[in-house]
């Protein structure tokens, strides 16, 4: 148990956790929805699947780009509104709007057309979604510098992000219901304009109520403006690399690319093992068993992983709460081997509960501490404060991570000879992608519990940091 009480004016507020997890709430949002409607991109446009792919890796690549421009951006600015508020308000705007858009195809109009439309758009709503995300992120670093609220924070955010993940499975229910669409494209541009509708109301609130920082506190800002752009060009570089020397952030880096490819490149599995293993192709059958799962998992990961990670966290510190969460997670990876039951559907939320622990303790932990990094780069590095530059950083290997889940995905269906073109998958098919669903996320978890076993960031060392922070600079 921590022996440190956190301080009255460290306390974050329910109304600004509450502010904050709207943000955090679009974060997870815009991201579902576009993983389920690239799906319609396919079959309810008509775009070829090999545009398609190109369609999603270039936003990826454009995201390498933008995302540690963004953090540098935000971390110099200075204004009355503070370093990040004016971004978020700014980019949720543009991020509604552009996700809107993106989605309002003519599924008439040529594939060259639609592959033009769509590729403009899709790298305007990433500068839009960058400039909402990157300091949404970095914002909630430096709401609290307390080691243990910290945790609370980013416990009660990714406990309101998991709502996205129990509505977003039922848009393939009702995307194609024909009693509400007449068409897939029909039910893609209307759910959009509602997607987009959310994300800017909910977006802009925590940029209008959120405290960070005052800019005013920050010293040895940048000038940013044409005529320096060549000087912030290179500290944008220098940023990253004193990033990539702090060895505590590689190894939270490392660690969150491992849980995070190997959950991602096994997440479509689920639902064609639900299909062929467990209904035998039957789509009928299968109905809505693969939303349910989702959103159970969702469910389950709100209200009962998050909360006790967190304590698990204040108990035993941050790092042995993710090597324990970790380690449960891989016992209900291997459950799934009995959970997947054509005999028993209901067997299928079994697993849950234990599978929860991989990502709902990594974001919830891994954030908090990333948050105690940047109190360690300022010791070492000064000011600025470099929390939009971390929070970049981190995201963006958290995007590398899905971008190349999706590759490797579809390459180990092709290996284990998964076709899904026919009604039913032969037995060894299906008994390979079971063993590749358990194994992957199993392995990728217990090396990103090797990782993390010298991370020595402790609780101890966080409030000593804090301490000579405090007498160097003062309070901020």
């Amino acid at each position: 148990m921590s022996h440190y009480e956190t301080q009255l004016k460290d306390k974050v507020s329910f109304s600004q956790k509450t502010a904050y997890g709207t943000g955090t709430l679009v974060l997870n949002l815009l991201p579902a929805a576009l993983g389920i409607f690239a799906f319609f991109l396919i079959t309810g446009f008509g775009m070829d699947p090999l545009l398609a792919g190109i369609l999603a890796g270039i936003p990826r690549l454009f995201d390498a780009i933008t995302d540690p421009i963004m953090g540098f951006i935000t971390d110099n600015t200075r204004s009355k509104w503070g370093r990040r508020r004016p971004y978020i308000v700014v980019g949720a705007i543009l991020s509604g709007v552009f996700f809107a858009l993106l989605w309002q195809m003519d599924p008439e109009a040529s594939q060259a057309y639609n592959f033009w439309y769509f590729l403009a758009f899709s790298l305007a709503f990433t500068v839009g979604n960058t400039m909402f995300a990157t300091p949404f992120v970095g914002l909630g670093y430096e709401i609290t510098s307390d080691y243990n609220e910290r945790t609370r924070l980013m416990a009660f955010s990714q406990f309101m992000g998991q709502i996205a993940w129990m509505v977003v499975p039922w848009f393939w229910v009702l995307i194609a219901n024909p009693d509400l669409f007449t068409t897939q494209a029909e039910g893609v541009r209307e759910l959009s304009l509602y997607v987009a509708a959310v994300c800017i109301v909910l977006g802009i609130i925590p940029g209008l109520f959120c405290k960070g920082i005052d800019s005013g506190n920050i010293e040895n800002t940048q000038e940013i403006s044409f005529r320096t752009l060549a000087q912030n060009l290179m500290s944008v570089i220098d940023g990253i690399k004193q990033a990539f020397n702090n060895v505590e952030f590689v190894k939270l880096c490392g660690a969150t690319f491992l849980i995070f490819n190997g959950f991602q490149l096994v997440a479509s599995f689920a639902y064609f093992i639900i299909v062929f293993h467990m209904f035998n192709g039957d789509y009928g059958l299968t109905g809505s068993w693969p939303a349910w799962f989702s959103t159970v998992s969702a469910i389950v990961t709100a209200f009962l992983v998050i909360p006790i990670v967190s304590w698990m966290a204040n108990k035993w510190g941050k790092r042995n709460a993710f090597i324990l969460s970790t380690g449960i997670s891989i016992i209900g990876y291997c459950l799934k081997w009995y959970g997947f039951n054509p005999e028993n559907p209901w067997m299928l939320f079994m697993p849950i509960p234990l599978m929860a622990f991989g990502i709902g303790g990594l974001f919830t932990l891994m954030l908090s501490m990333t948050a105690d990094v940047c109190d360690q780069d300022e010791l070492r590095n000064g000011m600025p404060r470099k929390e939009g530059t971390f929070g970049a950083i981190y995201w963006l290997m958290v995007k590398l991570g899905q971008a190349l889940a999706l590759v490797l995905g579809g390459v180990v269906l092709k290996v284990v000879g998964f076709d899904p073109g026919l009604d039913t998958q032969a037995v060894e098919t299906i008994t390979y992608l079971r063993i590749a669903d358990i194994a992957i996320p199993a392995i990728t978890a217990a090396l990103a519990i090797w990782i993390m076993w010298t991370y020595d960031l402790d609780e101890e060392r966080a409030r000593d940091i804090k301490k000579q922070l405090i007498e160097t600079r003062g309070e901020i």
